[in-house]
């Protein structure tokens, strides 16, 4: 194959600039798109580091959200989607077995916002397990979960968190992006967007979902979208089972050399051409294949498990790649010790407005374990310290029965923090003597997020996009805060 001439640039203006980007066939767009990839390739092989970087200006102007030593450098996010029961996990209430059956106190409930119980008797619901009181701290914990049991003394368990959404879709936007609004970053859009990838092979925000236990409420991929952020900053989820990404080897027959040839000539058209449109979709673009390009090194790497040590296997309780809870937690921690910056785990399974003694059971059996034994891990590669880890789900169940399981409840539920510099055999906060409202030290969502950024250095005021004329910001315009009582 002969080289490509060297095509100098033609200075166009807008307008027939725009009729140029109007004129582009299908093959030359897909000509373009691969030519990215070729620009990946080359850079790779030249040993380039192309890693997406701390942003330096907001608007032009210095960036300034940087406003102390962080404390954690990643996030894993283990999401229990469908929302898991405070009251069978976390917040022991001894006044639901002394009422149960009997009717709730009115001013409690009276004009309180509820999903699937409207019209019906509001009767209490007695705790469907036994809690003990576990490690020195005494904190007590369900007898649903015997290996969380063990981490007492490790955790951080908020007993007072509050949302505002109240039906599972929008609870999970507004957990993941601080509003219900649509096209908003999300959680690990806003990290690599403040803070930067620190693996240049792997995406720096990555998903995993699983399921099983109750009802599988579905998990929308806008949940891991970048919004109004660069397309590059947007989350990739992996697949639980077989190959994490599609088609990441390259075909049969493609030869490094010949791939080189073609791709200095594309590129230099690509280069080119983004000399004469002014348009940042292209160099989003780039950067996404340049991604591509690089995983397919990385990848087969990152699921190679041969070098895990089978005892560590079985203290997850899976088989690599099986597609459960337990392997997303081992893969959890691999990424987590390659650098990902935030990588979410959702299990789809915690939806219990009926029979929520046996799903309960179910569900937590399936993450138990690796919940536990994820953590013991990151603790014992000294990652734990600087690892922030939040279990929970997008909000609570109501006190009061819905039949054999329990309603949907937002104003009063229980999660917990690890590692990253919060505080260990902790509680966090209280609810009434009935589980229904947060009474005590109340963790709104907002202050959650504020806390998380705080963890890794950020002040949740100044980490702003412009957007539709706004600074706009995870924690959005209500005023949020750093919950220091958390914090050690």
């Amino acid at each position: 194959m002969h080289p490509q001439p060297r095509l100098e640039p033609v200075l166009l203006d807008r307008a027939q600039a725009e009729r140029c980007l109007l004129s582009q066939t299908r093959r030359k767009f897909l000509t373009s798109a691969f030519g990215s990839l070729g620009s990946l390739a080359l850079g790779t092989m030249a040993g380039s580091r192309l890693i997406a970087g701390t942003p330096k200006t907001h608007g032009g102007l210095p960036a300034n959200f940087l406003t102390h030593a962080a404390k954690a450098k990643r996030v894993i996010h283990l999401c229990m989607a469908g929302g898991p029961s405070h009251l069978e996990s976390f917040d022991y209430k001894p006044e639901l077995e002394r009422n149960h059956g009997k009717e709730m106190p009115g001013h409690l409930t009276a004009g309180q916002p509820l999903a699937q119980l409207q019209g019906h008797a509001l009767k209490a619901f007695r705790p469907q397990t036994t809690f003990r009181k576990c490690g020195e701290s005494g904190m007590e914990i369900s007898d649903f979960f015997p290996h969380i049991q063990t981490l007492a003394d490790d955790i951080c368990v908020v007993r007072s968190m509050v949302t505002e959404q109240i039906n599972h879709d929008p609870a999970h936007t507004y957990f993941n992006t601080g509003t219900i609004r649509p096209n908003h970053p999300s959680i690990g859009s806003w990290l690599l967007y403040g803070l930067g990838s620190m693996n240049e092979n792997l995406p720096g925000f990555v998903v995993l979902t699983s399921e099983g236990g109750g009802q599988a409420q579905p998990i929308s991929a806008r949940q891991w979208s970048a919004g109004f952020l660069a397309g590059k900053y947007q989350g990739v989820k992996l697949n639980s089972i077989g190959d994490p990404v599609y088609y990441v080897g390259s075909p049969d027959g493609v030869s490094t050399p010949c791939q080189t040839e073609l791709i200095e000539a594309i590129n230099q058209l690509n280069q080119d051409h983004a000399k004469v449109v002014d348009d940042p979709d292209i160099s989003d673009r780039i950067a996404q294949y340049e991604l591509a390009f690089r995983m397919q090194m990385a990848v087969p790497e990152l699921t190679d498990f041969s070098t895990e040590d089978p005892r560590v296997i079985a203290e997850y309780g899976c088989t690599p790649g099986d597609g459960t809870f337990a392997s997303n937690c081992l893969m959890a921690r691999r990424l987590a010790e390659r650098g990902v910056r935030f990588i979410q785990l959702y299990h789809r399974g915690w939806d219990h407005h009926g029979q929520i003694k046996r799903g309960m059971g179910v569900a937590s059996k399936l993450v138990d374990q690796a919940t536990t034994a994820l953590i013991r891990d990151l603790k014992r590669r000294g990652l734990l310290e600087d690892t922030l880890v939040i279990w929970g789900g997008e909000f609570g169940r109501t006190p009061m029965a819905q039949g054999t399981g329990r309603d949907h409840h937002i104003k009063g539920y229980s999660m917990f923090m690890c590692g990253g510099g919060v505080k260990s055999g902790h509680v966090h906060g209280a609810t009434d003597e009935f589980g229904y409202n947060a009474i005590e030290d109340p963790v709104h969502v907002r202050n959650l997020h504020a806390t998380m950024l705080h963890q890794l250095g950020i002040h949740h005021e100044r980490l702003t996009f412009q957007h539709q004329g706004l600074d706009t910001k995870l924690t959005g315009v209500e005023p949020a805060k750093v919950i220091h009582q958390l914090l050690a």
